[in-house]
């Protein structure tokens, strides 16, 4: 039990749905969708999509989204694959003729076409209860009347509206200046275009006027984007990637996700005793974070579009695991690599709803960098992701740049199953950190006995471009220590990324967790 002497906490505990995302008005949109008989999928897409709205600088629907769905009355888990492709006329010769070692994160280059609106209109209307139109009205309510910008969002904005170029900023900008708290945030455009997407689904916003914004703003730009690229988008269903820990199945979104490194880590952390180690102490600190730097090269070297991945049998291997865990040194901390992927996935939200028949989403949704690219079509203000940004130049590589082809992602949504029952929908946002933070926030609950909130509050470090950022909430004391041991320690600007947990009992009780590094909250009915 925490201490309620100091500032924290408590889990969130509900009998009949609940929700839990990292911005109040999503989690109560979600939640009110649950009441009005909707289902975890009409009440995820709801929530989503206000996020958009609520953490710009995060998510949109010109972004890309990956799901996990466990109808209710099974135990399955169906994956959804709502990642977009890069447009036809992308040549990877071509960039490198231009003299570019890796995809220039704000150029046309980077930006493949948005996944997340085919994604959310398949979801609902394969598992969805009340419609398409139903999910959409609170984010077009909002979108119009709008939103009161949150501490953490505001701090975003004033972080990264820099990216914003042209158009963009007098759509995401209030006389030209970033939103600041209180500040209401409005987004007509997207209200238009997400009325549009209600009544005539997907093909209002891959077709016709809204698709020609699109394809203007990036043609406008050098890119070689068409009609056809947009009209050609397709999510696809798939089947989740799995191991176990601590009598737990950890279920995670395929590639082209980065799901399978999460597995990976907790595969090569089983060769230590964790248990028997302090939870915010040094060795567990440098334990974690040296898994992490393996974990990351083999990312880098299997991780691509699903047609492209050919190891991931080999990724998931215990052997593998446990040939990368003999390589760990408990007292020298090693070099890494330079990464193979020139980009990590930075700006992200998440959202996991859970009803009353107990079907579940765990949801992920991102425009990739802060801003995403930083540009929006005309007339619509649809920001445009830079999700192509995840490609590497290496010729022949699994993850080279290539037309049609969907880049590696980071953002991973994941599912938990104690002896085939689905008790848990989780995701830890936070770019590069996911993989990781999936496996920091498991081993908190199974090695450490912490619960769904405890286990998300606990500090956080994570070894990035050379630094392992150690958050405040270590001692002087710990940063000392794993400086002792080789590490190149910093105290990061921002907390390190944000997670949001539903665990489902057999008793049938709902506890949900929300990271206060956000400004959400989980809630339940």
């Amino acid at each position: 039990m925490r201490d309620f002497q100091l500032p924290g906490r408590s889990m969130a505990l509900a009998t009949n749905g609940m929700c839990a995302t990292s911005h109040p008005l999503a989690a109560k949109v979600a939640v009110q969708m649950l009441e009005a008989g909707g289902n975890a999928v009409d009440a995820a897409i709801a929530g989503a999509v206000v996020l958009g709205l609520c953490e710009p600088a995060m998510t949109g629907i010109g972004g890309d989204c990956f799901a996990l769905v466990s109808p209710a009355g099974t135990d399955e888990v169906i994956a959804i694959n709502g990642s977009g492709r890069a447009p036809a006329g992308l040549n990877p010769d071509h960039i490198r003729d231009a003299g570019h070692t890796s995809i220039p994160i704000d150029g046309p280059e980077a930006i493949t076409i948005p996944g997340a609106v085919d994604a959310f209109c398949q979801m609902s209307a394969d598992y969805g209860k009340m419609g398409l139109a139903a999910s959409l009205a609170p984010a077009i309510y909002y979108a119009e009347a709008g939103v009161p910008v949150a501490p953490r969002a505001a701090s975003d904005w004033a972080l990264h509206h820099v990216r914003l170029k042209g158009v963009a900023r007098q759509h995401y900008l209030i006389d030209g200046a970033a939103p600041t708290t209180g500040q209401l945030f409005r987004a007509p455009g997207q209200a238009d275009v997400l009325r549009r997407i209600a009544m005539d689904g997907p093909q209002a916003f891959y077709e016709g006027e809204v698709a020609e914004d699109m394809v203007k703003a990036v043609t406008a730009i050098g890119g070689t984007h068409t009609p056809a690229d947009f009209a050609g988008n397709k999510s696809d269903y798939g089947t989740p990637v799995s191991g176990t820990y601590g009598g737990l199945e950890l279920l995670e979104h395929p590639p082209n996700g980065s799901g399978a490194m999460a597995i990976l880590l907790l595969n090569i952390l089983k060769h230590f005793d964790l248990g028997a180690m302090d939870p915010a102490g040094v060795e567990r600190a440098h334990l974690e974070t040296e898994a992490a730097k393996l974990g990351y090269d083999a990312r880098d070297r299997i991780i691509a579009d699903p047609d492209h991945t050919t190891r991931l049998e080999h990724m998931l291997a215990p052997e593998t695991a446990a040939k990368l865990a003999a390589l760990i040194d408990p007292k020298t901390a090693l070099p890494f690599p330079a990464p193979m992927a020139e980009e990590v996935h930075k700006e992200t939200i998440y959202i996991t709803v859970v009803d009353k028949d107990r079907m579940s989403v765990s949801l992920i949704y991102s425009v990739f960098k802060d801003f995403g690219s930083g540009v929006a079509s005309d007339k619509f203000g649809i920001l445009l992701h830079n999700r192509g940004g995840g490609f590497n130049l290496i010729p022949g590589h699994p993850n080279e740049a290539g037309p049609g082809k969907r880049p590696m992602h980071t953002i991973i949504p994941a599912m938990l199953r104690d002896k085939g029952r689905v008790c848990g929908s989780f995701g830890v946002m936070g770019g590069g950190y996911q993989p990781t933070g999936h496996a920091h926030v498991l081993t908190n609950m199974i090695d450490f006995g912490m619960d769904a909130q405890a286990a998300i509050d606990s500090p956080r470090c994570f070894f990035e471009k050379g630094k392992l950022k150690v958050e405040r909430g270590y001692t002087d004391a710990v940063r000392q220590g794993l400086t002792d041991l080789g590490h190149d320690v910093i105290v990061p600007p921002q907390a390190i990324g944000g997670a949001q947990m539903i665990l489902i009992s057999e008793d049938g009780i709902l506890r949900g967790g929300s990271d206060p590094r956000k400004d959400g909250i989980a809630l339940g009915y």
